[in-house]
């Protein structure tokens, strides 16, 4: 389905040429420190303590840097996806996250996102602030529930982006292209080399009705189209608990690199998917957008946030959730009725 790692490190050359190093938990801490310096990203007489892996990242390579002076975040991306590296990645979505920062500045938001320290886009290298030790949100799909006051936090945030005014920005078409197909097309074909039931005893079987349900599949891939097109509203892009950080009693939002001009609604819609995914209840697709307060096409909001329910109960990309295979199954159902409406 995708190309094997090996043929694209057969070209991996050309990037190593490009970058003075390839980041990891193992690199030199002089060479690295040494680099930092001589690109200004150091001071002269700071010294490069150690290097932590920060947590989890999916698309990209990330590191915790501590000097003997503050501590930072380093993050790099590679031709690859970090945590599945035999799906191939475009290596600009670091220019994607650079420049989402870069326009939010006037949005004031800035206390809910990191502040960028240097950028060198022949790297593909991007240091940002460090927000501290924290946790994801992805710790609400255990625990069922989401407090109000993030709920209200985050819903400002994503009002305050989707109203910035931007007048020119990357496509990032090659990032939704792969992103289209997660989405969109792999989690309803029958034969997708998906596993289903390594993830849950009885999965696979539970989703066959919705991969030959023609009605279902022509109204996503009309949403799949949509998502494809250029839009106006500057978007997250990824809006979902893995992108949400608590850190130092502060919630931030983190990680845009699927960011992109597009409909206001997909934002919205995988936002409800996800806090309908962690409490089972539908009523929050009235309240997010109550709390949004934008004019919005409720239908479409509806629609995504049920393909994004699907996809992430038979696709790849799979979540943190404790559910039983009845609990999935009533979930399956809830998102076919709010996508065929």
């Amino acid at each position: 389905m995708f190309p094997k790692l090996s043929t694209l490190l057969a070209n991996f050359s050309v990037i190593k040429q490009k970058c003075v190093l390839q980041l990891n938990l193992d690199t030199p801490l002089k060479d690295l420190t040494r680099w930092l310096q001589s690109n200004h990203w150091l001071s002269p007489d700071e010294s490069l303590i150690r290097i932590e892996k920060p947590g989890e990242g999916n698309m990209n390579v990330v590191l915790r840097l501590q000097t003997d002076r503050r501590s930072l975040i380093l993050k790099q991306s590679r031709p690859y996806v970090n945590k599945y590296q035999d799906i191939p990645a475009p290596l600009e979505r670091i220019e994607v996250e650079y420049q989402f920062y870069t326009q939010i500045k006037g949005a004031n938001v800035d206390h809910m996102v990191p502040t960028i320290m240097a950028y060198a886009p022949d790297q593909h290298l991007l240091l940002m602030e460090d927000l501290g030790e924290g946790r994801d949100l992805t710790t609400y799909y255990p625990q069922r529930s989401v407090p109000s006051n993030d709920l209200t936090d985050l819903l400002e945030f994503l009002r305050k982006v989707h109203q910035q005014k931007v007048d020119q920005y990357p496509d990032n078409m090659e990032l939704r292209k792969l992103n289209h197909q997660h989405i969109f097309v792999l989690p309803f074909m029958d034969k997708n080399g998906f596993q289903l039931d390594d993830i849950q005893a009885g999965l696979q079987e539970v989703s066959l009705s919705y991969k030959t349900d023609q009605t279902l599949k022509t109204e996503i891939s009309r949403l799949g189209e949509l998502y494809l097109l250029q839009g106006h509203t500057l978007l997250h892009g990824d809006y979902y608990p893995g992108s949400w950080l608590h850190s130092a009693g502060q919630l931030s939002v983190i990680d845009p690199e699927f960011s992109f001009l597009g409909f206001p609604e997909f934002d919205l819609g995988v936002m409800v998917a996800h806090l309908m995914l962690i409490t089972g209840e539908e009523s929050w697709l009235a309240t997010c957008q109550s709390g949004y307060g934008l004019p919005l096409q409720e239908k479409l909001v509806r629609q995504i946030a049920g393909t994004e329910i699907m996809r992430r109960l038979i696709g790849l990309a799979q979540l943190p959730l404790e559910r039983s295979l009845e609990e999935k199954a009533a979930l399956l159902k809830m998102a076919r009725k709010m996508i065929v409406v």
